[in-house]
């Protein structure tokens, strides 16, 4: 796994819209493995923010990975700290939440926004609601909770991209 790990230095933009896709202190290896798939599917690039619940060569994050992970660029940070010191101020930080204010639907995703999901057990501390720009939850049907953090990442990263025009060409 340790060819997953990219320098933040060595890290470029894979395409001319450079969404992001950063995880905040995952809890379980297989969504995190899912995610990294749909990433390099999309050429998207990640950040995982440390700690994980999991050690990063853990077998179930490379069974749900596959082969893919050799296709995505990540940037690990040692913390949330850490995170907010190397990404790009530039970015829109935008937090999909349960606890969101602004429908999926209803937001305007911009070219080099970071889409960042919390943890699947505890979604993320009050500090993190605090520096997102916008936060942004899925609607969902009377009684229903939650989706999957995957389910949810994938869902958003799609509408990410078709409003930006990022999804690959044929």
């Amino acid at each position: 796994m340790s060819a997953v790990m990219v320098s933040s230095a060595l890290c470029k933009p894979l395409r001319d819209i450079p969404l992001r896709l950063a995880l905040f202190e995952p809890d379980i290896p297989q969504n995190t493995g899912t995610l990294l798939r749909l990433a390099a599917c999309f050429a998207v690039e990640v950040d995982l923010i440390e700690p994980l619940g999991f050690l990063f060569d853990d077998r179930r994050l490379r069974r749900a990975a596959l082969d893919y992970v050799a296709q995505v660029a990540v940037r690990r940070h040692a913390s949330w700290r850490a995170f907010v010191a190397e990404r790009d101020a530039a970015s829109r930080l935008v937090l999909l939440t349960t606890k969101g204010t602004m429908p999926l639907h209803d937001f305007a995703f911009a070219a080099g926004d970071t889409l960042l999901l919390g943890r699947e057990s505890a979604g993320v501390p009050d500090f993190v609601h605090e520096a997102a720009h916008a936060r942004v939850v899925i609607p969902l049907h009377a009684g229903a909770r939650s989706l999957n953090v995957a389910l949810a990442g994938a869902i958003a990263l799609a509408e990410a991209l078709r409003q930006t025009g990022g999804f690959p060409k044929r």
